[in-house]
């Protein structure tokens, strides 16, 4: 997909993730600093797309771990990416160890849904969530030899779980 101004690579080379990481960083450092919060920014490429990590030593970096803050600083991240690249970005942000702890709670969702198939249920639904969440539901689906789907569309696009 091309607009004015974005064009959307295929399959991002790893010197131009490299480049998505680094622009990412420059534009993070800069709110942290706005923001007057200390931060360690760590840049690594997986699975195609960019990684960027913020940690700290205190917990000045708490207030901005919440799920829904760094799914938000994530989006204005590569918004910012995307306007000093012109490349759509599918950067993936992570604060204070959040992706971890998201993790741990699709887990548990996961193991939710898991439940209702044990009690007779033909399928299980989870909530809607970001297409990085469902991406975590599907492989941790599969981890457990359960089949997955999504379903719906824009901001209602959900997971089904079901068994083989």
């Amino acid at each position: 997909m091309t607009t004015e101004n974005t064009i959307e690579r295929a399959e991002p080379t790893i010197d131009e993730l490299e480049h998505e990481g680094d622009v990412a960083a420059d534009f993070l450092e800069e709110l942290l600093d706005i923001a007057d919060i200390d931060g360690d920014l760590n840049l690594d490429v997986r699975q195609g797309r960019a990684y960027v990590s913020v940690e700290s030593e205190d917990e000045s970096i708490a207030v901005l771990s919440d799920p829904n803050t760094v799914q938000a600083l994530q989006e204005i991240t590569r918004l910012a990416v995307q306007s000093k690249t012109g490349s759509f970005s599918r950067l993936i942000l992570d604060v204070g160890g959040s992706r971890d702890a998201r993790r741990r709670q699709l887990e548990k969702l996961v193991d939710a849904a898991v439940s209702k198939l044990d009690e007779g249920a033909s399928q299980a639904s989870l909530p809607s969530m970001s297409s990085y969440e469902r991406k975590l539901v599907h492989d941790i689906v599969a981890d457990r030899d359960l089949v997955s789907e999504s379903y719906g569309e824009g901001a209602e696009r959900h997971t089904v779980i079901r068994r083989r």
